[in-house]
């Protein structure tokens, strides 16, 4: 089995699934477990946030993938085509953007560890989103020293 460095490698017997499956779950909610039987091949038992996770970062892999082979322009403008929120974006943060999402991808992959390029990914949309909508448009009034109630 090969694991990211760091991970544990959670492996049981098929026999330890059924006679201690709410233990076996509930270690399969922090990492995958691997779940090895004597007739077949060894199974991986993970929480649906994990594979959804995994399967959205190889999403962000293939689509940064197709950036790379484009050779035509700056990073930001291949990815802009790729990402077509980014648009909305200002030219200096489309740059910020991109370089953000391509270190975010490089330390996901190394780690093992989804989330960090899927939250980065969702934190420019989400930003893209707001300005399209129009917000940052308006002066916002800060207060500095005063506390507010929760309503």
């Amino acid at each position: 089995m090969i694991t990211a460095p760091g991970l544990p490698a959670a492996t049981r017997r098929s026999s330890d699934l059924s006679k201690h499956s709410a233990e076996v779950f509930a270690e399969a909610e922090n990492h995958p477990v691997t779940v090895t039987r004597r007739d077949g091949e060894a199974l991986v038992l993970m929480s649906q946030r994990e594979a959804v996770g995994r399967s959205r970062l190889l999403n962000f892999a293939a689509q940064l993938i197709t950036v790379t082979l484009d050779d035509n322009g700056s990073l930001a403008a291949r990815m802009s085509k790729a990402f077509p929120w980014m648009l909305a974006l200002s030219p200096a943060d489309r740059e910020t953007c991109a370089q953000d999402l391509v270190d975010a991808a490089r330390a996901s992959f190394s780690t093992d560890q989804p989330h960090l390029a899927i939250a980065e990914l969702t934190s420019w949309k989400e930003t893209a989103t707001a300005i399209a909508a129009g917000l940052g448009v308006a002066d916002l009034e800060w207060f500095d020293d005063e506390t507010v109630e929760r309503p």
